[in-house]
């Protein structure tokens, strides 16, 4: 009931009196919370998306290239593995930025729910282009410890590396942060790409003091070690993207959803609350009790109090669906006509 009706609460309520979110604490882990502040606008959250897709896209290519013109100086293996993954991190932009485009149009009669689910696909993009990077990384790191080459221009590898490490460090933060501010997961799982990118970079530095000792399986080692923080990436990015495929919930705020409505006048109790993200933004649907002697109106009205309460309560919420259930009483049958259904699926 709560949210079947038009009354200007659908795009959310933050009026910035919201308690924002605790900082990152896992520098190299996605945070399961996803994020920060509310949002008002869904155009104006894409747009900031937009944003630091295409400015960090712009950055990391041209980290890229100047990698790659080092790469074919030196021949080092680690600093190619590093330059491939700055490419896939960069050209992982594109399919967000036309999930955010998706994410903006109505939602049709085919597609009731609007488009945000293009965002997650997005997601699950990115995570195959970090697999990607490195099963090639791998390969092309196995290939040179079976046929070792010498390292040369060992000091624009260095410069080279410093230049990976501080690019993806800003793309990253940036992108982490507008991507959690905004809610993407997607748009997270992009810039956790972006972070170790510059990890790896960093590894690069000791291959390159590995050559200047005249250890050549420093190198192709190195570069090996570049792919596992690679995976260690991919795993933390996967759970975050498939679990919004899965119409994953943060636990904290299905109970936050459950406390805001039991809280609201009228509500005896609060039985079903069910959140699921699309694209950037929350949707809910939840049961309350009633009194069984309340007018239809009064049901009516208590549905959207706690509408309301909940897109002022909760964080991206876009809509809310609010089911009035009448209080049982000892000879009541209100479910009997589906009963039966509910039975069969359990």
């Amino acid at each position: 009931m709560g949210g079947e009706h038009g009354h200007g609460h659908s795009h959310g309520h933050g009026h910035g009196h919201r308690p924002r979110g605790g900082r990152l604490r896992h520098w190299l882990t996605p945070h399961s919370h996803d994020v920060a502040d509310q949002v008002d606008d869904r155009l104006a959250a894409s747009r900031a998306g937009m944003r630091a897709l295409w400015l960090s896209f712009g950055a990391l290519l041209l980290v890229a290239l100047a990698q790659g013109g080092v790469v074919v100086l030196s021949g080092s293996v680690a600093l190619l593995s590093d330059a491939l993954h700055n490419v896939a991190d960069a050209f992982s932009a594109v399919p967000i930025a036309v999930a955010f485009l998706l994410g903006r149009r109505a939602a049709t009669r085919r597609f009731t729910y609007g488009f945000g689910r293009a965002e997650d696909l997005a997601g699950l993009v990115v995570v195959l282009l970090i697999a990607f990077s490195a099963v090639l990384a791998v390969f092309e790191s196995v290939r040179r410890l079976i046929e070792p080459q010498p390292l040369d221009h060992l000091g624009a590898v260095a410069a080279a590396a410093v230049l990976g490490c501080a690019g993806n460090e800003l793309v990253a933060r940036w992108r982490i942060r507008v991507g959690r501010r905004i809610g993407s997961a997607a748009l997270v799982a992009d810039g956790m790409h972006a972070r170790v990118d510059g990890v790896a970079s960093l590894a690069v530095l000791l291959a390159a003091g590995g050559a200047a000792l005249g250890w050549r399986w420093a190198d192709p080692v190195i570069g090996l070690l570049v792919a596992v923080a690679i995976a260690h990436v991919l795993v933390g990015a996967a759970r975050q993207v498939l679990g919004r495929l899965l119409d994953a919930a943060d636990p904290a705020e299905v109970d936050r959803a459950r406390r805001i409505a039991a809280e609201a006048p009228g509500v005896l109790a609060v039985e079903e609350v069910r959140l699921r993200w699309s694209g950037h933004g929350q949707l809910a649907e939840l049961t309350v009790v009633v009194d069984r002697a309340a007018s239809l109106v009064d049901a009516h009205r208590i549905a959207h109090d706690v509408e309301h309460r909940l897109l002022h309560g909760l964080r991206h919420l876009l809509r809310a669906h609010v089911h009035p259930h009448p209080a049982a009483t000892a000879d009541a049958h209100d479910h009997a006509a589906v009963a039966h259904h509910a039975a069969s699926r359990r």
